[in-house]
């Protein structure tokens, strides 16, 4: 029956810990706050024996949970007491960062429009375009001559356009060049992904991480990828395929710095399943 018990509060704590990661807190958090939820409140010195996080590292993390709503310090003679906050404050974290994933959307326009057309004129500037499906994958091909990480914004999965055999090779030059790949992918992506799955089997990116934006904060709706010092964006549909690609150091470094403020705001997602299945 101990054995039952413990099995099924190590499954809780899993959960819970696996929430916590969805929000972007760093694991040692997590611990605390499941110490503190499992044994109540206690001092520093307790909560380090219980969490397992060591005692500098409690204090280093205190004005973090403080701020988030997560604990509370109750000051006592010679020591102060830690004690979790009710777990129904997160509410107030996920607002929050709906908030800001809306601040962010609701300027994007603009500052594409206004960096694009300050950097149009510089000489460092090249603008090319793309039409139809040799296009496509010309576009798609050029990222397996840079070796760094590629970041991408994406509608929908590229395959069921250009095909399975050439997108078995491009996964196979980026994997054998060893390419990092980061994606911001929403609803119609993964519906893209299982269908394609369900029907093929194919090698995928051995190097790819993507999170969720849900479609009410964040809808995507064309591509965009970022490597090197270029930023391509391009859609197709059923009459028409075309794609952009600007190269200038300035639009490829302010789009990454885009990217990354909106990837830090998501969770972790699996591109097959989808975000009820983060683990």
């Amino acid at each position: 029956m101990y054995k039952l018990y413990y099995a099924a509060m190590q499954r809780d704590d899993l959960v819970i810990k696996s929430y916590f990661e969805k929000l972007g807190f760093d694991s040692r958090i997590a611990d605390i706050y499941v110490a503190l939820q499992a044994h109540g409140p206690q001092s520093i010195s307790d909560l380090a024996r219980s969490s397992g996080v060591d005692r500098i590292q409690i204090y280093r993390l205190l004005d973090e949970l403080k701020a988030s709503g997560l604990v509370k310090v109750e000051a006592r003679y010679k020591r102060n007491i830690i004690h979790a906050e009710p777990a129904s404050n997160i509410q107030l974290l996920i607002t929050k960062k709906e908030q800001e994933l809306a601040g962010i959307k609701e300027g994007y326009a603009d500052f594409i429009a206004q960096v694009s057309s300050r950097s149009a004129s510089s000489k460092s500037t090249k603008v090319q375009f793309y039409e139809g499906m040799d296009g496509l994958r010309q576009m798609l091909w050029d990222q397996t001559r840079y070796q760094g990480e590629n970041l991408s914004i994406l509608y929908d999965n590229s395959q069921h356009k250009t095909g399975k055999s050439f997108f078995e090779r491009w996964v196979r030059s980026c994997n054998e060049q060893d390419i990092h790949f980061r994606g911001i992918i929403g609803d119609h992506f993964i519906e893209t992904q299982q269908a394609w799955y369900a029907a093929h089997t194919n090698e995928r990116l051995k190097n790819w991480e993507s999170r969720y934006a849900p479609e009410a904060i964040f809808p995507i709706t064309y591509s965009i990828i970022t490597y090197g010092d270029k930023v391509l964006q391009f859609n197709w549909n059923d009459e028409r395929i075309f794609g952009i690609e600007i190269q200038n150091p300035d639009v490829a470094r302010v789009q990454r710095q885009f990217f990354n403020l909106l990837w830090n705001q998501l969770s972790r997602v699996d591109d097959l399943t989808g975000p009820s299945s983060v683990s």
